[in-house]
């Protein structure tokens, strides 16, 4: 019954768009209540569609759109999860923008705005097509823009506002690139479709990707990969992320925990067969999520916005859900439920963090952790539901980050054992700073003694009640659902016509799984990789026991080292690095990557091709065209001139050609001709 209103799930919210747009002005705080009923509709849907159809089924709706395309609802595991996830938490953050838009003269639009960002979100989701996905991805993109500049008055929201746009435009390029590829790819198959069957949906692309030539596969992976390496702010496309903060802290949560940056990496897992046919495409995954989850976190080292230093831990985890899904070169579709896990628990205490910020900032009126401090004696709940979300985000044991980021880690020690180690030790460097800085953030905040005369007071219930809802996640959801998640995200691709074990042979992968997805192995998969089945095959061993607690020793490291240096207060921080320290002003300035793309690549690279271009057009081109045109104007001028209006001129002309006439003619005969 549920799955017949799933519609419903992306027209709420939409509904919600179009009464607050028109109507929120005249209702109690920008008609903010109408979104959050909506978003808890489509909660409310997507339970009922999660009750009828686990743990095997799955919903399909379909309906012709135009040529071989369609529009379409597709519900399967992965959807699901992302589904639950998406609704539950942004009803959480609607809510809490009740108190914290409340007053301000905007909270109309900003709740109009909302609406239609979580439709799209959910539309993107459950899309059953990969041009579905890409309009509604498009969406996505212009209400971020929206929500980043919603204080459009401020230059530096305004100018965050564009850089998000734009930044994401370069991979969204990419990822259009890749979707013609793909569709020209199978265009040229002419495969006999059925009925109900449309050449961009994606059980239609499963089934048919071993027919693809493995380079043109690498090339759609590595431009859908494009894509989601802007949205997910993923390096070198990650610049957008932190200016991103411009906008109403409730944007930012929206933003990092549940909607923008997700996309990415679901649309790297909605296609991760794609990516594991593909040779080196789960390689170039792994490689661009590690060396990011490093890159990010050395950067929150050195933020005082306490927003910034959210945001590159967003990057940071972002980029260990990519490193996790490129791990799947070796670990299979195991891989998919590892990060997905990662991501839906990142939703919660990234959300809790992000909201528990907007609680400090609310009180005291800055976003300098500089001008904090001893703010605990006065926001109880705000420190203790922060304190639980930090604890999440480090890895401490038994919190729900420890059973998802830990679990990433484990497997890219066996991508390390089976391909490359590089991606490991990126990832155990950056679950120290991890720690490290998430701490320095707490303890700087809430511990010590006051540094500016703040105002002292807690958040409203409005606010505090979805954090204290949002911390029982942080903390429980890990503990509670880790198998039964893994178990039902194993199953998503056993719905769809996909021979892991042929894609295997084309990713030439050297898997230690043969038998992928409940497939049995075929004779020329153990030819060519060279492994047994698994009756013949011996029991491989686990992960060494040193393996296994070094993410525990790693947390547990990071926390300490932050306390002695903000709470006990045992070593000085300008002792390690000082005002003058290079390194340090490198990683204040972001690695200068601000003066690298505007004032070098922008200003020079970008500006010099343009000024050398616009003088081809303008002498060359132009001047081509500017010197034909004058030609012909003066052959035409003298031309003209023969025209002179005197009919004895123009007989004496006929007589001057009858006689020239005659006398070629006299000679010709004379000749012989």
């Amino acid at each position: 019954m549920y799955s017949d209103y799933a519609y419903l799930i992306v027209g709420l919210p939409v509904l919600a768009f179009v009464l607050c747009i028109f109507l929120g002005w005249r209702l109690p705080n920008g008609g903010g209540i109408i979104t959050v009923l909506a978003t808890f509709a489509g909660f409310i849907i997507s339970c009922g569609i999660f009750r009828e159809i686990y743990p095997a089924g799955i919903v399909h709706q379909s309906q012709h759109w135009f040529a071989v395309f369609n529009v379409g609802i597709l519900v399967d595991p992965l959807a699901l999860v992302m589904l639950l996830m998406v609704t539950f938490v942004c009803t959480l953050i609607h809510t809490y923008a009740l108190g914290y838009m409340n007053g301000d003269p905007g909270a109309a639009r900003y709740f109009a705005e909302a609406g239609l960002f979580t439709a799209a979100m959910l539309g993107l989701v459950y899309s059953d097509n990969l041009l579905q996905l890409f309009i509604f991805w498009e969406l996505v993109g212009l209400c971020s823009y929206l929500l980043i500049g919603f204080w459009y008055r401020k230059p530096s929201a305004a100018a965050a506002a564009k850089k998000a746009f734009l930044t994401t435009r370069v991979g969204d390029v990419l990822f259009l690139a890749g979707i013609i590829l793909l569709y020209n790819n199978l265009a040229s198959l002419n495969i006999a479709l059925k009925p109900g069957e449309y050449l961009l949906q994606f059980p239609v692309i499963y089934a048919h990707i071993a027919q693809i030539p493995p380079w043109q596969l690498t090339l759609i992976a590595l431009g859908i990969l494009g894509g989601a390496v802007g949205k997910s702010g993923q390096f070198p496309l990650h610049v957008w992320l932190p200016d991103a903060m411009e906008g109403p802290t409730t944007v930012s949560a929206m933003i990092h925990a549940a909607t923008m940056v997700t996309a990415g990496v679901y649309l790297v897992a909605r296609m991760f067969p794609l990516f594991y046919a593909a040779p080196h495409g789960l390689t170039a995954v792994a490689a661009v999520g590690a060396f990011t989850a490093l890159f990010a976190a050395s950067m929150g080292l050195a933020a005082f916005d306490i927003k910034r230093v959210l945001a590159f831990s967003t990057v940071s985890q972002l980029g260990f859900m990519m490193a996790g899904l490129g791990a799947g070169a070796a670990v299979g579709t195991m891989a998919v439920g590892v990060s997905i896990f990662h991501l839906i628990g990142h939703s919660f205490f990234k959300a809790l963090l992000f909201l528990c910020a907007g609680s400090v900032i609310h009180a005291v009126s800055t976003n300098d952790m500089r001008e904090m401090g001893g703010i605990g004696k006065y926001m109880k709940w705000t420190m203790y539901t922060m304190l639980i979300g930090s604890l999440s985000l480090a890895g401490f044991p038994f919190f729900t980050g420890f059973f998802s980021k830990d679990e990433i880690i484990v497997i890219a020690y066996e991508y390390g054992v089976m391909i490359n180690f590089l991606p490991y030790i990126f990832l155990i460097l950056a679950a120290v700073l991890t720690a490290i800085y998430t701490f320095r953030m707490w303890f700087s905040v809430f511990t010590g003694t006051a540094r500016s005369d703040y105002k002292k007071h807690e958040s409203p219930w409005i606010m505090l009640g979805p954090l204290v809802i949002l911390a029982v996640f942080a903390f429980g959801f890990g503990i509670v659902s880790q198998g039964s998640f893994y178990s039902y995200l194993d199953t998503n691709f056993e719905h769809y016509d996909i021979n892991f074990n042929e894609l295997a042979i084309i990713g030439s992968h050297p898997t230690k799984e043969v038998e992928l997805a409940g497939q049995p192995p075929t004779e020329e998969y153990v030819s060519e990789v060279g492994e047994k089945p698994p009756a013949e095959a011996e029991a491989e061993p686990a992960e060494p026991w040193y393996i296994q607690i070094l993410p525990i020793i790693v947390a547990l490291g990071g926390i300490l080292i932050a306390a002695l240096f903000y709470y006990y207060r045992r070593f000085d921080p300008s002792q390690v690095s000082g005002d003058k320290d290079p390194i340090r002003w490198m990683l204040v300035k972001g690695y200068y990557q601000h003066e690298i793309l505007t004032g070098w690549f922008a200003e020079t690279v970008v500006y010099g091709v343009a000024l050398i271009c616009n003088t081809i057009d303008i002498k060359l081109v132009d001047g081509w065209l500017n010197w034909l045109s004058a030609w012909v104007l003066g052959f035409g001028g003298n031309l003209r001139k023969v025209q002179t209006g005197v009919v004895q001129n123009y007989v004496a002309a006929l007589v001057l050609g009858v006689v020239v006439l005659l006398i070629v003619i006299k000679l010709g005969m004379e000749v012989g001709l």
